[in-house]
């Protein structure tokens, strides 16, 4: 149950990241909670550092504000995928439940492009009727992958000009 050990690290940057702390004392009631959490889960076992950290690294090479929205609304899933079986009679477990509800809320936009990339995995590339479709958006999707190289190429090149290297 390695997910506890950085849950406070996780879901402070979330919080803080999107501007959903209003003060310090909410930030501390969660971190009571999260405690409780940890005491639930046994998360002082000496399996929790095997592997290294579940989620905390995956958030580095996320730099992106919008990037971020993604991965965080899937992080926040699974931290409620999990807590789905814990027992919800404590009040710790209500609190952060309730809080990760809020934030999963305000990270809709991220949950929806999951949701996109999963559909997408889905797609049977063997089927006929799908080929079909897809080469005739083949067109539109080079056209906009090329929107989008040469906006990433003014952007460097006008950094290039501004910075004094």
């Amino acid at each position: 149950m390695a997910f506890q050990t950085y849950s406070l690290f996780v879901l402070s940057i979330i919080m803080i990241s999107f501007g959903h702390v209003e003060n310090t004392l909410n930030l501390l009631q969660l971190q009571n909670d999260i405690d409780k959490l940890k005491a639930d889960f046994n998360s002082s076992h000496s399996d929790v550092a095997d592997g290294g950290p579940i989620f905390t690294e995956r958030l580095s090479s996320w730099t992106e504000r919008n990037e971020k929205r993604i991965i965080l609304s899937q992080i926040i899933s699974m931290y409620l995928k999990m807590l789905e079986n814990t027992d919800r009679s404590k009040a710790h477990v209500r609190n952060i439940t309730e809080e990760l509800h809020t934030l999963k809320e305000s990270l809709s936009d991220g949950s929806k492009k999951i949701e996109d990339l999963k559909d997408l995995t889905k797609l049977q590339m063997n089927d006929l009727k799908i080929q079909r479709k897809a080469v005739n958006e083949l067109f539109i999707v080079l056209k906009k992958l090329g929107d989008t190289s040469s906006s990433q190429k003014r952007k460097r090149s006008q950094f290039q000009r501004q910075c004094k290297c």
